[in-house]
């Protein structure tokens, strides 16, 4: 059985004052059968880590070095450092604020792996690609090119965010996610195997809140989610992860 999960991306928010939200969520949810994830800024990362028990914390992105001179970067043995123990990476967000490809993405799996952290690598279409019917095509294209050959269902996550859907408060149908989430469990098991394959957790992102998580948790293999905007207080995150508790 796939351990569900309940990962939430603050992105470019929050503050020390901030985590008092994650003192009510692990006083919420400290019986809950499902595992909690929250990816601060690294600015937030080591005091973050230190009052938590219930909740992983987990990086946003890292570098493919070790160390170097990269201004502004971070490695993935420092993420360690500061105790996470996931790493976010492919986000579409980098991928269009950054200029990241596939084997950016690849490098920087490969690194997080190496150094023992679980990736958590995202995959998703834009709405062009959406509308052009080229949503599966661009989807097997970011698997194989990011997804490194050490990957496997302990030290990797896939996270399906449709690009369009981030954000905007446009969630694509059920149908449609469960047609993702299948042509992925599809993808990892022929180039993984059925065993490999089959054991890792696809989450789904894109405007995913309390009021429509426990519908997208019905569909085929999606084991959780990846949440933005309402993983940043208690209040709205919480429904997201009784949901998925009960799903």
């Amino acid at each position: 059985m796939r351990r569900k999960l309940a990962a939430g991306n603050w992105k470019m928010n929050g503050r020390t004052s901030d985590l008092d939200q994650i003192d009510a969520l692990e006083a919420a949810h400290n019986d809950a059968d499902v595992d909690i994830l929250i990816c601060p800024p690294a600015s937030l990362l080591a005091r973050m880590s230190a009052r938590t028990t219930k909740i992983a914390v987990g990086g946003q992105d890292c570098h493919a070095a070790t160390t170097g001179a990269h201004t502004g970067d971070i490695s993935a043995d420092m993420l360690i450092d500061a105790g996470a123990t996931h790493v976010i990476l492919g986000h579409s967000e980098r991928r269009t604020d950054h200029g990241e490809t596939d084997d950016d993405a690849r490098a920087k799996a490969r690194a997080a792996l190496d150094a023992g952290l679980i990736a958590v690598i995202c995959v998703g279409e834009t709405l062009a690609e959406r509308e052009a019917a080229n949503t599966l095509d661009i989807i097997s294209g970011q698997l194989a090119g990011s997804i490194p050959d050490a990957a496997n269902g302990t030290n990797m996550v896939v996270a399906y965010e449709p690009v369009w859907a981030i954000g905007t408060g446009l969630v694509p149908s059920t149908d449609q996610i469960g047609e993702v989430h299948d042509f992925i469990r599809t993808k990892l098991e022929a180039r993984f195997g059925e065993g490999v394959g089959r054991s890792v957790r696809l989450l789904y992102g894109g405007s995913v809140k309390g009021s429509n998580a426990a519908e997208i948790f019905a569909v085929s293999n999606v084991d959780g989610a990846l949440v933005g905007g309402a993983s940043l207080t208690a209040e709205a995150f919480s429904p997201i992860i009784t949901a998925l508790d009960a799903s």
